[in-house]
């Protein structure tokens, strides 16, 4: 399983993904799910995959091909006026591999099934995200709609649902963030560090800040043992329930 989030801030987006990959209990594998492209001073764009690996790398293969040859390959996201363009562009190439695999006969219940989250800011326009499914459509997040998960979603949202908030510094989202994935990995086991980060600042027009953060690194340590305590405190501070 996987578990992505992307949050889009008033100082720009904040994207994490873990990189689990398993095919059951005695096949776990580590791959990365976030992927990016810059021109420096023109766009930057981030890529996150939840779903069959197969098709996600696939994905990622084409855009990546096209990208690194634009003047010779088109469609490349190298030259799409906008980001809904790109949106679209990605979106057309998930269909192209999901349906070329169900017209080999090799698709089973929806196994080589994907879902993606796009974000980034190409000149002229603002910083943009969206979630992209497996049909090739896709929605772009707002005001109302601030942030996208993608895989293992339910564990980490509530805590993203109480304390998200878009004036939040890149700093105190990577803390939400940790604190949404600690709560996933806790109760699912599909989901597990090492997590890959990348900031994507307003107007820089390249990419920010990134790191790769490991099971032991020692402030997602701190974050997680520290949440724990928190919540039980604040359980023990709440007035017991009366018969």
């Amino acid at each position: 399983m996987t578990y992505c989030v992307g949050l889009m801030l008033e100082r720009g987006l904040v994207f994490m993904s873990d990189t689990r990959t398993n095919a059951g209990v005695d096949n776990i594998s580590t791959f990365r799910k976030m992927h990016c492209w810059e021109v420096p001073g023109d766009r930057v764009m981030v890529l996150m995959s939840a779903g069959n690996l197969a098709t996600t790398q696939a994905v990622v293969s084409i855009l990546d091909e096209r990208t690194k040859a634009a003047e010779d390959r088109d469609p490349s996201l190298r030259a799409q006026p906008s980001m809904f363009r790109a949106a679209s562009l990605v979106a057309d190439a998930l269909r192209e591999v999901i349906e070329r695999h169900a017209d080999a006969g090799q698709r089973a219940d929806a196994a080589f099934n994907a879902t993606l989250i796009l974000g980034g800011q190409i000149a002229g326009g603002p910083p943009r995200m969206f979630l992209i499914y497996p049909e090739g459509n896709f929605i772009e997040a707002g005001e109302d709609t601030p942030f996208f998960q993608i895989g293992e979603t339910k564990y980490g949202r509530p805590i993203l649902v109480r304390a998200f908030d878009k004036r939040l510094s890149f700093e105190a989202a990577v803390k939400l963030l940790l604190v949404s994935f600690d709560s996933t990995v806790k109760a699912n086991l599909s989901v597990a560090a090492p997590f890959d980060l990348q900031i994507v600042e307003t107007d820089a027009l390249r990419l920010g800040q990134a790191r790769r953060i490991a099971p032991d690194d020692p402030y997602y340590s701190a974050v997680s043992e520290n949440w724990g305590k928190a919540l039980k405190n604040a359980l023990d501070l709440l007035p017991d329930y009366e018969f």
